[in-house]
């Protein structure tokens, strides 16, 4: 009988140096997980445990708060831009409420951003509570710090494809679309999902989560978890990714449960195409076995258009409520 799968850890730090062949090391590991399950580890990275524990902190004053105060910042008042709070079973996965809460934030955009001007979804201004008031703090220096990695990690993801290193910048990331949650998970009853099995929608995704594991990954030898390693993000390639490699790499569906009897926050960072960069393949020919039957029943090598109009379509069925309220189509993605 073979050992259970293990998802690796891949210590990125030589992609921040200037020594061309670490990097390339680095870069085959990135390649061998995103082919082979689409999820990875990685250490390295360079954030500090301390920024980190200061963003739990914050995030754990905030949820303790009573739901009156957190429906100060609701997504509902932020109209377009789909920033805020969302309370218990707000939010859907596959039509089902999840058992979680959460708070979205994204990249913070004025009056003046010509996104803004023209109501486009998902761009605005983010919303901060009064309390706890480290929490915009603690998140903005996250923000900026995770984003750091991110565009680091996709230079070795560019060179994992025989690639030059910001050749996915120069095609698709123009001006990233940058996403950020805190999810609250309560223990969930033993027939419950915190999140249940889906896939992320756009480039790459960045984990951190606290000590309370959760999260489980669907492979080809079954599900498994990723239990928390510490020192550690947890990274996992989206839809457009596995589009734009003609199926390379996969992206994998997971999903969340959290039978610990106790309470489980994590923080998922999502560094994904231009808004407006048409997601054309970069290989013409797929790969063996793309394009077979997903767990959404959809085929991501039909889509065509717009990274901004996929997640649009995307979100819009996560909220259903916000999106029939909000300004802007929301058109269905192909496939």
């Amino acid at each position: 009988m073979s050992a259970p799968m293990t998802l690796p850890v891949i210590d990125m730090a030589p992609l921040f140096g200037d020594d061309a062949d670490a990097k390339q090391k680095v870069a085959s590991d990135i390649g061998r997980a995103c082919e082979d399950v689409g999820f990875f580890y990685v250490s390295g990275h360079g954030l500090s445990p301390e920024l980190f524990a200061r963003l739990e902190a914050a995030a754990h004053q905030f949820f303790s708060l009573p739901a009156s105060a957190k429906a100060r910042v609701s997504m509902e008042h932020a109209g377009a831009a789909w920033r805020g709070w969302f309370p218990f079973q707000g939010e859907l996965t596959s039509g089902a409420p999840d058992e979680k809460e959460g708070y979205y934030f994204g990249e913070e955009m004025g009056e003046t951003d010509p996104h803004v001007i023209a109501g486009t979804l998902l761009h605005g201004a983010n919303l901060w509570p009064e309390e706890p008031v480290d929490l915009r703090p603690a998140v903005e220096a996250w923000f900026a710090a995770v984003s750091n990695v991110a565009e680091v990690l996709t230079q070795g993801v560019s060179l994992a494809l025989g690639l030059p290193e910001h050749e996915l910048k120069r095609r698709y990331l123009a001006h990233p679309t940058r996403l950020f949650r805190i999810f609250h998970y309560p223990p969930t009853a033993p027939a419950a999902w915190g999140v249940g099995e889906h896939t992320d929608y756009g480039l790459l995704t960045l984990l951190a989560q606290d000590e309370v594991a959760g999260l489980g990954v669907k492979t080809h030898q079954g599900w498994v978890e990723a239990p928390v390693i510490d020192g550690t993000l947890v990274c996992n390639i989206g839809d457009m990714l596995e589009r734009l490699t003609a199926g390379r790499f996969v992206s994998t569906p997971h999903r969340v449960v959290n039978r610990s009897g106790r309470s489980r926050l994590s923080f998922p960072f999502f560094y994904d195409p231009d808004f407006e960069a048409v997601m054309e393949p970069i290989f013409t020919d797929l790969a063996e076995g793309a394009g077979q039957q997903r767990w959404d029943g959809a085929d991501v090598h039909a889509y065509a258009g717009t990274y901004g109009d996929y997640l649009k379509a995307k979100v819009g069925r996560v909220f259903p409520g916000l999106a029939s309220a909000s300004s802007g189509a929301l058109p269905s993605p192909a496939g």
